[in-house]
């Protein structure tokens, strides 16, 4: 009975020395044992890619980092460590890389590029598509699809914003662009909300059907935010082709390019609205429709 006792008293005692080891060592992991990176170097050069017209490759050192976000002005993405960026609009641009090291860690690094000269043949060709001004604000027209005006879209800090209160409420805004045929366009927007929705679209068509008054458009949907498919159902913000799921009518695939059979007019349009809207509104700036 006496060596029962003992036994048990000498397991008990060789539990407490492990157990004590282990404490010790999660102390140590919080102590430097590398698990998180210090002084991530999230430095980069910038070369201009030879023969495309104001395309520049952005070569992030790769050593100690595992990630990269890049910033070229429109808000952080996740992007690889030779990135290939086409700045099509004269002006001086501030790039900012964050790499990501181990454990989370971070470090940032900015360079900046000068362009020149825009590209005419990938100029911008909606107006007003930063709502500036009174003059921006009027390039556009309301599509009226809220009866009783409960679903309606408001302008503020360079922006356009969508507000419902739910309920299916939805509203429309759109403009005439002159397109060419077969030519291929891209077109992207910065979208944002600080909060999720449930039940709730946010849906860009690019098509040769007019609007009309208290109909649903429907015409070419290009790309969107739909939490049916798996987006918007918490906050966002970011370019639409990063953070947006909606596929594309033409392709079948999430993609924002687009091109038309004719040449001629179309119509651009964003149209959201949904059962359980976020009480912050969806908001879009710097709408862009570009050659290709």
């Amino acid at each position: 009975m006496n060596l029962n006792i003992n036994f048990k008293r000498g397991a008990f005692l060789m539990l407490a020395i492990a157990l004590g080891t282990l404490t010790s060592c999660d102390d140590d992991n919080g102590a430097g044992n590398g698990l998180t990176a210090t002084n991530v170097d999230a430095s980069f050069t910038v070369t201009p890619v030879a023969g495309a017209v104001n395309t520049y490759l952005l070569s992030a050192q790769t050593k100690g980092v595992i990630g990269s976000k890049w910033n070229t002005g429109d808000g952080d993405y996740s992007g690889k460590m030779n990135e290939t960026i086409v700045l099509p609009d004269a002006g001086t641009y501030t790039i900012t890389h964050t790499a990501i090291g181990a454990g989370g860690a971070t470090g940032k690094a900015t360079s900046q590029i000068v362009v020149a000269t825009t590209d005419p043949a990938k100029g911008n060709l909606v107006q007003g598509g930063s709502f500036e001004t009174a003059a921006d604000q009027a390039k556009w027209s309301v599509l009226n699809l809220s009866a009783t005006g409960a679903a309606f879209w408001s302008y503020a800090n360079k922006s356009a914003t969508i507000h419902s209160p739910g309920g299916w409420a939805q509203e429309g805004i759109y403009q005439a662009i002159d397109v060419v045929k077969d030519k291929e366009y891209t077109i992207d927007m910065l979208v944002s909300c600080p909060s999720g929705s449930d039940e709730t679209w946010f849906e860009v068509y690019a098509g040769k059907s007019v609007p009309k008054s208290g109909v649903e458009y429907k015409d070419n949907k290009v790309m969107g935010l739909s939490t049916w498919d798996g987006c918007a159902k918490a906050s966002f913000s970011g370019k639409l082709s990063t953070v947006g799921c909606v596929k594309n009518d033409a392709t079948a695939t999430v993609s924002n390019v687009v091109k038309f059979s004719e040449t001629g007019k179309i119509y651009l349009l964003i149209r959201s609205g949904g059962n359980t809207f976020t009480k912050d509104g969806i908001t879009v700036t710097k709408i862009e429709l570009r050659g290709k």
